[in-house]
């Protein structure tokens, strides 16, 4: 509608003309990135049925070559994708999953060319480089192959609520319009995807809520693909599986708020009289995931609000847990592809300590640094201090907080600070490094993770008390936290600043109608703003899938719930902070015209003179831009708005 692009096209000239006095600025802090960055960086090679696997980039350019190397990596590279080469002619560019055939020779993948997560599959037989005439368009990002290489199943999305709903089979060299169902979700509250086991024995279909979960597995040596239910849905029931030796590994809240792990064998799962506890629940121990190995299960295991791993031996001996080196910390398992071996891969990073993969040998108890993400210029991790706070909420819990701040700040309230938080989902937002966040830092920043109900940092009830009718928790654990960090002493409190995306966006709207007067600006990204609304629409995508999070706005409870905390809603004539909202014409998850109308709105009702800057970027989606460098642009123009209203401009 060329009303409506006119219409953003006007508001992202307006964000230029009224940031054009922070040009060189932005421009400085986007070399400044890009100086730290090793261009033709590449990750840690990894083994898979003989051959090597890595991602490198080229000096200059935006995307990464997938490449691979068979039996040794001094032997010769095979390039298997070039997304610098398939970017060619899009603005936008994203290998969403790939999937290589278990005769190692045809690779699937599947591709998105302008960000709204509409995937097509394609193939290529990496024997002759030629990329196959079978394509499937419109797709999940999700691969699972059968035994035979002779065929892939993939998740189909409905044409207007652009939910995965439908498993279908294609097989190699036939026309996709032929392609068999599988399997039909019924259920719209309900995600699908599939995936191989590890040990590829099976081919999995899993459908998901966001407080149940459903099994399907098949033969993947089966012509027929004959799928069984490994346990029928019950709400409030999720888990989650693999399989080894015989006998399934899962993953279970079954009487077990926190998760606890269990093994059945194959054929008894459907009942869970058969179900034998291997680490039990705990009361004080999260239970995120989990790997299988031959000789040992690696558990990812969250206490203390920190996320680490746990390694339990198949043959018997105490678990053990693989050390870290800091108080604020996140220890993730890492690509870990094969079964036989006793060396387990993780990652580890920090707020001051860059992305980090190790080997870890269980025998030995030995581990050996692969890589650590390489920061060009001075940069010494010693020049910076992190800390794990603890702030008391208003009703009485102690809400963790990650800080991070150089050597040299002072604690005696005159430093600016951002404020990060998200508290959606489940989804924990744990401590991590970033290269940009260096150039805040530099400049006298504190910066602050709030981990907020609504996450998982302190288990299950931890997510619980930031979701449904509880929603607001989070928003008052953001606001306590900053109050907390300022009463510290911490922040200056005429200089804080606060960001958050997607569901963090709706966040940054929430407190910013709540306690506009606690903030000096915030950078809302991407988002979900006008929830009843979005929430009474089920051909919006996510809409359905999410009513056990956000409530159901048809059911009066939840309407007046989530209408008392709704930015868009609860807009006041009130003098709001500085506001700068970005968003992606092609967005599927948050569509544009959510954060538009909250724009506007907030245009029309708010007081003072404040900035108010929204900017759409018309060739993207959700997750911004496409190419590495593109991004870096984004958050130095985030990081120039946020400077510029702490008075650090230059």
């Amino acid at each position: 509608n060329p009303d409506v692009l006119g219409y953003l096209e006007a508001e992202n000239a307006y964000k230029q003309a009224m940031m054009k006095h922070t040009d060189a600025l932005e421009e400085r802090l986007y070399n400044e990135f890009i100086a730290r960055l090793k261009q033709d960086d590449s990750t840690v090679p990894y083994r898979k049925r003989g051959s090597w696997y890595y991602t490198r980039f080229e000096t200059g350019k935006e995307y990464p070559v997938y490449a691979r190397k068979a039996g040794t990596l001094e032997a010769a590279e095979q390039v298997m994708l070039d997304g610098n080469a398939l970017s060619t002619g899009h603005d936008f560019y994203e290998v969403g999953a790939m999937a290589i055939a278990p005769n190692d020779r045809i690779l699937a993948y599947v591709d998105d060319t302008v960000g709204r997560r509409e995937y097509t599959l394609r193939f290529k037989d990496l024997e002759t480089g030629e990329t196959l005439p079978d394509h499937v368009v419109s797709i999940d990002p999700y691969i699972a192959w059968t035994a035979d290489s002779a065929s892939v199943l993939y998740v189909d999305k409905h044409p207007e609520t652009l939910l995965g709903y439908r498993v279908l089979r294609h097989v190699l060299g036939t026309d996709s319009a032929q392609d068999a169902l599988v399997y039909e979700q019924d259920d719209e509250s309900f995600y699908t995807s599939v995936l191989n086991t590890k040990d590829e024995r099976y081919v999995l279909i899993k459908a998901e809520s966001t407080v149940s979960s459903e099994w399907r597995y098949a033969d993947a040596a089966d012509p027929a693909l004959a799928f069984h239910v490994f346990l029928p849905r019950e709400r409030d029931h999720e888990y989650d599986i693999n399989h080894l030796d015989g006998r399934w590994i899962i993953r279970s809240n079954w009487q077990a708020t926190n998760f606890r792990l269990m093994e059945a064998t194959v054929g008894e799962e459907g009942d869970r009289a058969n179900w034998r506890d291997l680490i039990p629940h705990r009361d004080d121990a999260f239970i995120h995931g989990f790997d299988v190995f031959r000789e040992f299960l690696a558990v990812e295991e969250r206490s203390g609000a920190m996320r680490k791993i746990r390694i339990r031996p198949w043959g018997g001996g105490a678990d053990f847990f693989i050390a870290a080196d800091e108080p604020t910390y996140t220890i993730t398992l890492g690509q870990n592809a094969e079964i036989d071996t006793q060396i387990v891969r993780y990652g580890y990073r920090s707020l001051t300590t860059p992305d980090t993969v190790y080997d870890y040998d269980i025998q030995t108890g030995e581990r050996q640094l692969m890589k650590r993400q390489p920061v060009l210029g001075d940069f010494d991790p010693a020049n910076y201090r992190s800390e794990l706070l603890w702030a008391t909420a208003r009703d009485g819990t102690k809400v963790p907080v990650s800080l991070v701040y150089r050597n040299g700040y002072q604690r005696d309230g005159t430093a600016p600070m951002l404020q990060y938080g998200y508290g959606s989902y489940g989804y924990s937002a744990d401590p991590y490094f970033s290269l940009a966040r260096l150039s805040l830092l530099d400049r006298g920043f504190a910066y602050a993770i709030a981990h907020i109900r609504g996450g998982q940092e302190m288990g299950r009830r931890w997510y619980d008390q930031g979701r449904l009718l509880n929603k607001v928790n989070t928003f008052t654990d953001f606001i306590d936290v900053t109050r907390f960090l300022v009463q510290e002493r911490y922040a200056d409190p005429k200089r804080v600043s606060a960001m958050g995306g997607s569901a963090g966006g709706l966040l940054m709207g929430a407190v910013a109608n709540m306690a506009p007067a606690d903030y000096r600006a915030i950078v809302a990204q991407v988002p979900f703003v006008d929830a009843v609304t979005s929430m009474l629409d089920e051909s919006i995508p996510l809409t359905t899938n999410e009513f056990d999070e956000w409530g159901n706005p048809k059911e009066k409870q939840y309407y007046d719930y989530m209408l008392s905390y709704s930015p868009y809603d609860q807009v006041a004539r009130q003098d709001y902070p500085a506001i700068f909202v970005t968003t992606g014409l092609w967005d599927s998850q948050v569509q544009y015209f959510e954060p538009a109308k909250w724009v506007a709105r907030l245009r029309a009702r708010k007081t003072g003179t404040s900035l108010l800057l929204y900017r759409t970027t018309m060739e993207a989606g959700h997750g911004g831009k496409s190419g590495r460098f593109q991004r870096y642009r984004e958050v130095a123009e985030e990081y120039a708005f946020i400077l510029d209203q702490s008075g650090i401009a230059e």
